[in-house]
């Protein structure tokens, strides 16, 4: 199983969405082990001094495709949840400064945490889902999938010209471009898609 992730891919407001879809994509990856299912608590790293939060809704891939096609595209994906994309910031800031691979500040044990998934059917607009993620009870992410600078399907036919997506693949699709900040031991994250609560745990 692959878990893909998009980097900078919201915006403000969708009158910025021309100016800065490029095309070039920020795809990274995360190892299976950064996952934390079922709404289990989380270690809070002891490596790190600033772990960042972002709230991301989740795609599952249903079916194996190689160069999918824009048009074909959103039919590779089967449920959609909810997570959290982790930094070690410091880590991360290190990394970047030597130029190296982003691994070790995005890849750790813990670093993905998600919810359990909703049927693909259940959205009738891909292009108009709300998402959100409150920290201790205080609303800190407002996300609307019609923000987004690249969506589902222009992120699977990307990708999948890179790498074949196979059934069970997840790929973290972006954070709203406002609220992403830093977590701290003992903060409680419930994150909800159209107001229903997904995931609910907290940091240890």
């Amino acid at each position: 199983m692959k878990i893909l992730a998009i980097g900078k891919n919201y915006v403000n407001s969708a009158d910025e969405i021309a100016a800065v879809k490029t095309g070039n994509q920020i795809i990274f990856s995360k190892p299976e082990s950064s996952l934390v299912k079922d709404n289990k608590d989380v270690t809070y790293p002891s490596f790190t001094n600033q772990l960042n939060y972002e709230v991301e809704l989740v795609i599952k891939i249903g079916k194996k495709g190689k160069d999918i096609s824009l048009e074909d595209a959103a039919s590779y994906i089967s449920e959609i949840g909810i997570g959290i994309d982790y930094t070690a910031k410091d880590i991360f800031n290190a990394c970047r400064e030597t130029k190296g691979p982003w691994d070790l500040g995005k890849g750790f044990d813990g670093a993905a945490p998600i919810s359990g998934f909703k049927p693909v059917a259940n959205f009738q607009k891909l292009d108009d889902i709300n998402f959100d993620l409150k920290i201790n009870g205080e609303e800190k992410q407002i996300g609307n999938t019609g923000l987004m600078i690249y969506n589902f399907r222009d992120i699977i036919a990307f990708t999948s010209k890179f790498m074949t997506l196979e059934p069970g693949d997840l790929i973290f699709t972006g954070t709203p471009a406002s609220g992403t900040g830093e977590i701290k031991k003992g903060d409680h994250l419930q994150a909800s898609i159209e107001g229903e609560l997904l995931l609910d745990f907290k940091m240890i």
